[in-house]
């Protein structure tokens, strides 16, 4: 079953909104911002083995932990940043997945520093694949396997997928012009 169906199926209203603000204004549409970039991942990374819901209901807490998805800020994080974080009952406390948000904020800024953007870095690659975005972020990040690379790529508009034809917010998919729908 697609997203978009599923939520028409959820059983409480808090849910069905929680998940429908996600399905109709964020997931397939591109980011163009580095932070934001970086933020999708950590969350996309934090998702697995859990509920999206779950993620979702902790987003506003995984911003508030990792200073708004800066880069440098993150970047930058002390041992003392990695205790906190794995203290905060806010986020996921998983210490391979907060080191994994610290170490590929230290990625970006190596990717920034040689294509000038994770975007530039994520255009230059594209279009691929998605068995070799896997292995190009198996081999460029931390804790990046096949399904979250997947739905990383697809909730920023460079794998399709995200939304079928015959849902209401794929025509506004398509009107953002997600990278899947240009070819080089």
């Amino acid at each position: 079953m697609s997203y978009c169906a599923a939520i028409e199926n959820m059983q409480t209203p808090e849910k069905k909104a929680l998940h429908k603000n996600y399905h109709d204004n964020h997931y397939g549409f591109p980011i163009h911002d580095d932070n934001e970039l970086l933020g999708r991942l950590i969350l996309e990374i934090n998702q697995a083995g859990l509920s999206w819901e779950t993620i979702l209901k902790k987003e506003a807490g995984f911003r508030e932990a990792y200073s708004n998805f800066e880069i440098k800020k993150i970047a930058a994080y002390t041992e003392q940043d990695r205790e906190r974080l794995l203290n905060d009952a806010g986020i996921i406390r998983n210490k391979l997945k907060v080191n994994a948000a610290i170490e590929n904020a230290k990625t970006i800024l190596e990717l920034q520093k040689e294509y000038g953007s994770f975007e530039k870095w994520l255009e230059h690659h594209h279009p691929k694949p998605k068995e070799e975005w896997v292995r190009l972020f198996k081999k460029t990040f931390k804790f990046t396997g096949g399904e979250i690379v997947n739905e990383f790529l697809m909730s920023i508009g460079y794998l399709k997928g995200a939304h079928t034809e015959d849902c209401p917010v794929h025509k506004k998919i398509i009107r953002s012009k997600p990278m899947w729908s240009i070819s080089k």
